[in-house]
């Protein structure tokens, strides 16, 4: 589940125009909707603090013999026990310790979601991961959907990361505004940006994009856009006959599996430079996977 149509955001009264796209970008499904006691997955329920003390929740799925740990960051409807099949594929099958969790809103967790909460919340949850697993925070690998892409962009673009998967992720949302209602002032009135754009040339390190070249809510060109900016190494997968949603195919599950095999925990983390959160090292060579 992911960006929902944008059709009805925009307001031009203006005392409604900062908010009004808000309950299109953000569709929570609060508890206890969903799923909470999910079969055969080994997790851990978590609880923590952003930085402005909203608590969060989350699950944590371990993986005694990880190559790689794993933040996932879910896409703008649902919540977190909608994901349970993605988190068994990434314990069970793919052999990495990995963490969900929900924005503010969202499931168990407190508050109202907004672009910067969503943003401060991910970096609550980074912060607990790599505390849990012993690790530095750029050694986690960031997994976003859709909204969740804008999210992982715009950390592994401050703070770096070890690696970088997104799935149907858009340029910006005023490009999915753009797209969704042309010739408006819809793209020109919304607060939520994530202009990932514009930051993920900021990341260096691997990167994997998959596509749907069916989807239209953000189109695949919106893709190529955003690979075309981004540093190598990089793949993009483009998953045939598929929409915004789409189940992982055994091509993508294979992509994935060489993805974490590249960035195994210990092999060249992605750092920060010291004292800057733009100026981020290079990865040694580009890396075909």
């Amino acid at each position: 589940m992911a960006c929902a149509a944008l059709s009805g955001c925009v307001s031009l009264s203006p005392p409604a125009v900062r908010w009004l796209d808000d309950p299109i970008v953000y569709q929570p499904a609060r508890y206890p909707s969903g799923n909470w006691s999910p079969e055969n997955l080994k997790f851990e329920d978590v609880f923590l603090e952003a930085a402005d003390g909203t608590r969060l929740h989350g699950w944590f799925c371990p993986n005694e013999s990880a190559r790689a740990v794993v933040l996932v960051l879910h896409g703008n409807a649902g919540n977190l026990s909608h994901r349970q099949e993605r988190m068994r594929l990434l314990q069970q099958r793919l052999g990495v310790t990995a963490m969900i969790f929900d924005y503010r809103g969202y499931g168990r967790s407190e508050g109202l979601p907004t672009e910067a909460g969503v943003l401060d919340d991910a970096r609550a949850a980074r912060r607990w991961l790599a505390k849990k697993t012993d690790i530095e925070e750029w050694q986690v690998v960031l997994m976003g959907e859709s909204l969740g892409g804008g999210v992982a962009v715009d950390l592994a673009a401050q703070d770096g990361a070890a690696g970088l998967v997104l799935e149907s992720t858009f340029t910006s949302l005023p490009d999915v505004a753009a797209r969704q209602l042309p010739y408006t002032l819809a793209p020109y009135l919304m607060r939520n940006q994530f202009q990932s754009l514009e930051k993920i040339g900021n990341y260096r390190g691997p990167l994997l994009m998959a596509h749907g070249d069916q989807d239209s809510l953000v189109p695949l060109e919106q893709a190529h856009r955003l690979f075309a900016a981004a540093h190598e190494p990089k793949r993009l997968m483009t998953i045939p006959d598929a929409g915004h949603n789409w189940r992982p195919t055994p091509e993508y599950i294979q992509a994935l599996d060489e993805f974490f095999s590249l960035v195994k925990r210990g092999a060249a983390p992605q750092r920060p430079a010291e004292n800057s959160s733009s100026a981020i090292p290079a990865a040694a060579g580009s890396i075909a996977f």
